[in-house]
């Protein structure tokens, strides 16, 4: 057997850690509320703090504050979702 170091384009291959992990979570998170029915996230943002996804922002009502927490709690897996999100 012949091991080969794995690359990327040609480049060493490393795989996503610390705040790449991060990053690609939020992207992940906000990319889905942009998607999802039943709730205009245009002014809903997602970060992290610490381990915790944390929605912040304002939509329309109390319904679409729910489904926002429910598709963040979809995509975090075990790291908590805290929601500040507002009702205008």
């Amino acid at each position: 057997m012949v091991f080969k170091q794995p690359t990327f384009y040609g480049e060493p291959f490393e795989p996503e850690t610390g705040a790449n992990q991060d990053a690609a979570l939020e992207e992940a998170v906000a990319n889905a509320l942009a998607v999802a029915g039943g709730i205009d996230a245009a002014d809903v943002k997602v970060t992290l703090e610490g381990r915790a996804v944390v929605l912040t922002g304002m939509v329309s009502t109390a319904a679409e504050i729910e489904r926002a927490t429910a598709v963040a709690r979809a995509l975090a897996g075990t790291r908590p979702v805290r929601n500040d999100i507002k009702a205008a």
